[in-house]
């Protein structure tokens, strides 16, 4: 419980990686502030974390918005006093090859993924700067590092995640807010499902480690950082990704 009295947002908590992310931060002893599009599917993930005695916040959230932002980070302060934690997770994909790529396919990947980080962390760090602590995990991708054919809009998105990672943890290494990565690979969801059969064969045989991640792998990730162990560790960006970008 070394989260304990600690309160995270994490984005995109809905389904997926995002919600594993924020099961592991509650049984960490977390508050948790879930914020997704879909908040349905976010109450679904807020009963299982207060099944599990753990204290929890749903709200609907367009993270594209910065007026949706500024709402879900005032919102946490009036109900949990602080934030200590920020998890800018989601994300869409348009895929497409360039020729093909529409303007509104890029547009709609580059506003949720990479504004919809600044956004956050942007709502965020005002009160962080007031706590003079915090930590920041920007879920990033191994595209944003190698590139991906047929994925211009996502690789470009997330390399500006990166890009944007070290120059806010530069900003504000000093005010005790820590702001890092996490760049995984090919895990195992409801996106990688769709690939075939035969094509997925062909990805894992790429990997090193012969396997799909698993989404609890990019959450142990994801709580490592955001507990005192990592607190001289800023401006980062560990891969998760079973040895397929070394």
């Amino acid at each position: 419980m070394e989260l304990k009295n600690k309160v995270a947002v994490v984005t995109g908590s809905a389904q997926g990686i995002g919600k594993t992310i924020a099961l592991h931060l509650a049984r960490k002893g977390a508050s948790l502030v879930l914020c997704d599009i879909n908040l349905e599917m976010t109450k679904e993930t807020a009963r299982e974390i207060e099944e599990g005695g753990g204290r929890c916040l749903s709200l609907k959230s367009d993270v594209s918005n910065f007026q949706d932002a500024e709402k879900v980070i005032k919102e946490t302060v009036e109900h949990f006093g602080s934030v200590d934690i920020l998890v800018n997770n989601a994300g869409i994909t348009k895929d497409n090859i360039l020729l093909r790529m529409k303007e509104e396919q890029w547009d709609q990947v580059m506003a949720v993924n990479l504004k919809g980080t600044f956004n956050f962390t942007k709502a965020s760090i005002k009160v962080m700067l007031r706590q003079k602590s915090g930590k920041i995990i920007n879920i990033a991708s191994i595209t944003g590092l190698m590139g991906n054919a047929g994925q211009a809009n996502y690789s470009a998105s997330k390399a500006g995640v990166i890009g944007f990672t070290k120059a806010v943890a530069r900003e504000y290494a000093d005010r005790g807010i820590t702001v890092n990565a996490i760049a995984p690979g090919f895990i195992a969801t409801t996106m990688t499902d769709a690939i075939p059969e035969k094509e997925r064969e062909e990805l894992i045989k790429q990997i090193p480690m012969k396997r799909l991640g698993i989404p609890e792998d990019v959450a142990n990730a994801v709580c490592f950082l955001s507990s005192e162990e990592a607190s001289y560790i800023t401006g980062q960006v560990i891969g998760v990704n079973g040895g397929l970008y070394m």
